[in-house]
Order: C-alpha cells, then structure tokens, then sequence
C-alpha cells in the first residue's frame, strides 16, 4: 500500500484548494479525499478532480448515502438562503446549509486512509468564519476528534489540523493569491447553476465575492 503525508480533506471550494496547494508546496505526498453524498452542489466534485489533476496529487471520491444527513437544504429541495450579506449570515446562526455529522462523518472516513496509508496528518478547511454558523468548525470540535484519533488509532496516530480557521475569507483568498491557487478551478457555491457556475446569490458566493472584491481592490 502507497504511503502518504498528508490526507486533504477536498470539496472543490476555494478555502480546501488552498490547503491542498498549501501541502504540496511544502513538498508533502498528498491523498486528497472527496465525498458524493447526492448534494445539491455537487459539480464541485468536477472542481475537486481538476484541482488534484493540476497539483498531480492523488484522488478518491467515496460514496455516502444522502439519508445520513437528515434534512439538510444540501441535500433535500429545500429552498438555499440566499441574498444575505456577511453580517445576516453570521447573525443567522446554524441554519439549513448545515449538513448533521458531515464533519464527523468525512473525518472518520479520513482516519481510515490515514492509517490504510501511514499518514502522520489529515487537513480540513473550516474558517474564521464557519464556526459561527456550524458547530464542527471550531477548534474545540477539533481537539475532540484528536481524542477520538489517539484513542482509536494503533498503527498511525495522525494529527488532525484546520489551517485555516483562524483566517477570514478575504486571508484566505490572499493565500491563495500567494500560492498561485487556480481560483477559477474552484467552486464554492451552495446551488450552482446547471452549467457548473457559481449562482452568485447564496452564502457561499456572497462570502467569496466579497472576499475577491476586497483583495481587487486592494491590489
């Protein structure tokens, strides 16, 4: 069995392609994980592949059945909020776009491949400002699976790591603007149009353009 560094958890979005781009230049052998699980924006999965594609990294997409994940806007025709600025996103608290246990879930199935392939650490992309909207993004959820992880592990103990949660949207695209992160091979968008574009409207995509904009501007 191949032996990797690093497993990345990857969705395709711009906040999981700077941690990828991240590891690489560091010169880290990454496996960088992704998951189906029938959600609505699930063309990021595309976007996922052509990131791994660029960064010649090694891939693997893992079925979920939806029904684990409850009555998620994500996967049910539930109607995505949308025309929110920053400030109502975060105020909103925890609301439809989130997915029960998905964090949890993702990292169980990355704990396997780390100790499957002998990794000393598994990467995921919660922000700054996720963990006012989803319970597992902030780091005490983090320190609570490293427990699970150095309770359950026997051959590999990995370090479990968000990079990117102390930063904001706008730190991140900076980020990777510095790594040279192929932003148009990203999609972070709750409910993209059919043709794989960002619909432009929901949080996802208010966030991310008014994190480009501020980083324009400034430029």
């Amino acid at each position: 069995m191949a032996k990797f560094d690093t497993i990345v958890l990857l969705s395709g979005g711009l906040d999981s392609a700077v941690i990828l781009a991240e590891a690489v230049s560091e010169g880290k052998k990454v496996f960088a994980l992704s998951f189906d699980y029938c959600q609505r924006h699930r063309q990021e999965l595309n976007f996922a592949k052509r990131l791994t594609h660029h960064y010649g990294v090694k891939h693997l997409i893992l079925k979920i059945d939806p029904h684990t994940f409850g009555q998620s806007c994500l996967v049910t025709h539930e109607k995505v909020p949308k025309n929110r600025n920053s400030e109502e996103i975060i105020a909103s608290g925890i609301n439809s776009t989130y997915v029960p246990a998905r964090n949890t879930l993702f990292l169980a199935y990355a704990i396997g491949q780390a100790e499957l392939h002998s990794a000393s650490e598994i990467l995921y992309g919660p922000n700054a400002l996720d963990k006012h909207c989803f319970p597992d993004c902030d780091a005490e959820y983090v320190q609570a699976v490293q427990g699970v992880i150095n309770c359950a592990m026997k051959k590999t103990v990995p370090i479990l790591k968000a990079p990117l949660i102390e930063m904001d949207k706008k730190q991140i695209v900076d980020r990777a603007l510095e790594l040279d992160v192929p932003i148009e091979k990203t999609l972070s968008c709750y409910d993209p149009l059919p043709s794989g574009s960002h619909c432009g409207q929901c949080d996802a995509c208010v966030i991310r353009e008014e994190a480009l904009c501020q980083c324009s501007h400034m430029s």
